[in-house]
């Protein structure tokens, strides 16, 4: 999507008008999916893996959230009254907000991404997030990402982040307008309005975990607008 083309949408969403796509690469109305196809129509990880390293080193000093909505989840997560030992936040390209998290709530937090900057921050890894990591499995108190639009496969990322919590653990999704379909691109595959995306998490999931909380900070950042954090939880009677 060209620059233009966002302004224009995000003038029209700020105004109260509901923008979205005709049609939607990934084959349903729910969402816009990227497809990273090759010459014979096959899936492209290698261009995926591209530009998502070129858009973090064009971006590598952005920080997307900011550290009254950081402080505002860690307050959610000391009020659950659960042990927090451990962090993991995907997508981070600088690591910002992983140090935002470990200086609010003094724990280990480990950030990721699939850029080999990582390596050039504390407590940064390179990973693609939507792989699983033996090490990781059920290892961590919270698990936090904005990054979920940069997926090219939106229930394989939320299967591994699931599964990479520790009992009472929760995963929290930063949301805004700006991660719905009109915002979708090639640097960020997965587009999908707030209004919808509990209903699509309800399908990637198949009863395996499920939104169980919305919380809404009561600030609005400037050229970002509302955000909402989604939380979410394995249901462990699947």
């Amino acid at each position: 999507m060209s620059k233009l083309s966002k302004l224009l949408r995000t003038y029209m969403l700020r105004r109260g008008y509901t923008v979205t796509r005709a049609q939607s690469a990934s084959g349903t109305e729910d969402y816009f999916l990227y497809g990273y196809a090759d010459g014979s129509g096959s899936f492209d990880y290698e261009r995926y893996k591209a530009v998502q390293t070129e858009g973090n080193k064009r971006k590598i000093d952005n920080v997307w959230t900011d550290r009254e909505t950081i402080a505002f989840i860690c307050d959610f997560l000391k009020g659950r009254g659960q042990p927090l030992r451990r962090g993991l936040c995907h997508g981070s390209r600088n690591g910002t907000e992983v140090r935002w998290f470990r200086e609010l709530l003094g724990i280990d937090v480990t950030g990721t991404d699939i850029s080999e900057t990582a390596a050039n921050f504390p407590h940064m890894v390179q990973w693609d997030f939507h792989e699983r990591n033996p090490d990781w499995v059920g290892k961590f108190d919270f698990v936090y990402s904005n990054s979920h639009d940069h997926a090219y496969d939106p229930a394989k990322a939320l299967e591994a982040w699931i599964g990479q919590l520790a009992p009472e653990g929760v995963l929290l999704l930063e949301h805004s307008t700006s991660h719905s379909e009109w915002g979708a691109s090639e640097l960020d595959p997965f587009g999908i309005s707030p209004k919808l995306l509990p209903y699509v998490v309800l399908k990637f999931a198949g009863g395996r975990y499920c939104v169980t909380d919305l919380l809404e900070p009561s600030h609005v950042r400037p050229k970002v607008g509302r955000t909402w954090i989604f939380v979410l939880r394995p249901n462990l009677r699947s």
